[in-house]
């Protein structure tokens, strides 16, 4: 029996709605669970109204929904509840005493901070967020004043971190964020609000360390390949506020963190670096790492002495902190799969951790399409090379099994329409010096791998696209592709090899039919990595 590490989507049948929840169940039991009769009946009959609207204009509506679930003022609203002379965080309920103490730091912040504002009222007495360098004016040209903070705020406003790296003015924020941390006593409650691109944020390297030095440390093992993990070990031992600091010098108050995840699988110590999250960072652990990548002899005699300090133990200092993840790739595949459900589809996710090269991606994302619109049982090659595949590109061989099932039983019963929905963030190994992304260039990867298939409407879609409305130094946030990719390049005179040999996605895409394939949400203010969907309509069995 094997552990199911998503529950794939909400299934509402008249007044019942069935939640499918990681446990450990047998693969006969989920799917029974999963596609309940009734259901599939009302699909069937709502088909008609949608006939006039066009798959690509569907796969768009369905990626717009993903997006709205997790935008930093949804998220935020959805979490917190005010009740009387308290507040209801995710489950939890804390007193409010005009004792409420916010900070702030990530991409998405501003605008978790605006509804949070709003939510507390008088019983927030001062604030300090740190965001990216430009984004107050950047939210005012694009008219999203929502998301900004009211001109009476308690909460003031730094900007930083210019180009996504740690600078002075970011430093100069986590300083201030440190000194209100410090000043909190026991009756206090520090709300910290962080999302992606929060380490870049929140430097503030240990005395004598300066700046500079850790930036350049971090450069160092990047370029030698050191892996996120290994990063993140460094960073928070040379850091006052990562790795739980700033928990650690907010206490004795009760501090509260609201997470808007960017990483795969929401590790909570990845995230900005976990600057709330309780640990224990060895020096010898962080010496194996450089060690490993032939840095020692190079530390500045700041990191070394450091690193020859004793490390604060937490105590009982954990138990003043809780944290909660409430935007994340996985809610956003869930409400992507009930709007997708509203519009006559039957809503499949395959997992929220799919990484790995962009051209592998594309490989299992052609072979789940040739084996859900087969007209006769696939090939046992095809099912053997999706299961050498998924684990290459972070998906677990139990999510590809019952992924199989389902498309399997749906082209042999006739269940209908299907939207086979995943998320992640794969990565493009760069050998040109062209405009694009990885979801641009995995749009046209899966384009040329769906060519032997049928054309739309009879034939399936695919998007990809980045929550965060941009792919890449592009206006785009990904692209919309199907079947004909490869022949309507063709008549347009344009060589998708050259263009993906100079990893020129974008340029592809804004050429090829004056850019009716590029995905254009605009700036949506979040970043939960990207949203991968392929829809099959239910007469994409027969093969050109």
């Amino acid at each position: 029996m094997l552990n199911i590490q998503y529950y794939a989507a909400h299934v509402r049948t008249c007044n019942r709605q069935y939640i499918l929840r990681p446990c450990e169940v047998s693969m006969a039991r989920f799917i029974s669970l999963f596609r309940p009769r009734p259901l599939l009946a009302l699909v069937s009959k709502s088909k008609p109204t949608l006939s006039k609207m066009s798959m690509d204009s569907r796969a768009q509506q369905v990626f717009a929904a993903a997006v709205e679930a997790v935008r930093p003022d949804t998220v935020v609203r959805q979490s917190i509840r005010r009740k009387d002379d308290s507040v209801i965080i995710n489950g939890q309920e804390f007193p409010l005493r005009h004792n409420l103490h916010l900070v702030g730091f990530g991409k998405a912040v501003l605008g978790m901070a605006a509804e949070a504002e709003r939510i507390m009222g008088d019983h927030l007495v001062k604030g300090i967020i740190s965001v990216p360098h430009g984004i107050q004016q950047t939210l005012k040209q694009h008219g999203k004043d929502h998301l900004l903070l009211k001109e009476n705020s308690r909460i003031k406003v730094m900007e930083g971190a210019k180009h996504n790296l740690p600078d002075t003015d970011a430093q100069e924020a986590a300083e201030r964020i440190k000194q209100l941390a410090s000043e909190l006593t026991e009756k206090d409650l520090l709300l910290v609000l962080i999302s992606g691109g929060g380490s870049a944020l929140l430097p503030a390297p240990i005395p004598p360390i300066l700046l500079h030095e850790k930036l350049e440390l971090t450069r160092k093992l990047a370029a030698a390949g050191a892996t996120i993990q290994e990063l993140n070990t460094v960073r928070r031992a040379l850091s006052f506020l990562k790795g739980g600091g700033l928990a650690r010098h907010a206490y004795p108050a009760q501090v509260v963190a609201l997470v808007l995840s960017d990483v795969i699988g929401d590790p909570l110590d990845l995230i900005a670096s976990g600057p709330t999250v309780c640990g224990e960072v060895r020096p010898e652990e962080v010496l194996s790492v450089l060690g490993q990548y032939k840095l020692l002899d190079s530390l500045p005699a700041s990191v070394k002495h450091v690193l020859g300090k004793p490390n604060p133990q937490w105590t009982d200092k954990a138990e003043h902190v809780f944290n909660a993840v409430i935007g994340s790739n996985s809610i956003a595949l869930k409400c992507a799969g009930l709007r997708a459900r509203e519009l006559g589809f039957l809503p499949v996710v395959l997992s929220p951790g799919v990484c790995g090269d962009v051209k592998s991606v594309s490989k299992l994302y052609g072979h789940l399409a040739r084996f859900a619109c087969s007209q006769e049982e696939p090939s046992p090659e095809i099912v053997t090379e999706m299961l050498k595949l998924g684990p290459e590109v972070g998906v677990q061989t139990w999510d590809l099994h019952r992924t199989m099932k389902v498309l399997g039983e749906g082209r042999t019963e006739g269940w209908g329409d299907t939207c086979l929905l995943a998320g992640g963030e794969p990565t493009v190994e760069l050998t040109g010096k062209g405009r694009g992304g990885r979801n641009q260039e995995l749009a046209l990867r899966v384009g040329l791998e769906l060519r032997d298939l049928q054309l739309p409407p009879n034939g399936p879609v695919f998007l990809s696209g980045g929550t965060d409305g941009q792919d890449g130094p592009t206006e785009a946030a990904g692209a919309i592709t199907d079947a004909g990719l490869y022949e309507e390049a063709q008549a347009q005179g344009l060589d998708i090899d050259n263009f993906l040999n100079d990893n020129d996605s974008y340029t592809f895409f804004s050429r090829l039919s004056a850019g009716q394939h590029l995905l254009v949400p605009g700036l949506t203010c979040t970043n939960v990595m990207d949203v991968h969907m392929l829809l099959i309509p239910s007469n994409a069995n027969i093969v050109r």
